[in-house]
């Protein structure tokens, strides 16, 4: 089984900053893509931020405020928040696609989400 979990999320006054964590366990051959999106209260899950072997990719929303990495190394990926808006503030979840096993097809995996809430 594979298993993403998240951490880093909490309150943080318009401004801040927060730095979220996610970290892949379990039977994995190998990661192609991780990121992270987002789902705000009455709102539709949506692209945060997500890292390719190609480069990185953001929503126009948090382009140079946001700033996503990975440690292939562990497994991971992180989001940097800087300048954080309440608009910012929903529930941010991790996504990865993942190859369990050598000649198996990548299949999408989710954490269980992490609250951000921006708010004075």
């Amino acid at each position: 089984q594979v298993q993403l979990v998240e951490s880093g999320g909490g309150l943080v006054q318009p401004g801040g900053s927060l730095r979220l964590s996610c970290a892949a366990s379990g039977s994995i051959f190998s990661i192609n893509a991780m990121g992270w999106y987002r789902q705000a209260p009455g709102k539709g899950r949506e692209l945060v931020a997500r890292a390719t072997s190609g480069g990185s990719i953001y929503a126009d929303s948090v382009k140079g405020r946001f700033t996503i990495s990975r440690d292939i190394a562990k497994n991971a990926v992180y989001l940097q928040m800087n300048s954080l808006k309440p608009e910012d503030t929903a529930v941010y979840y991790c996504n990865a696609d993942i190859r369990p096993r050598s000649g198996w097809a990548l299949a999408a995996y989710w954490g269980q989400g992490t609250q951000v809430t921006v708010s004075s």
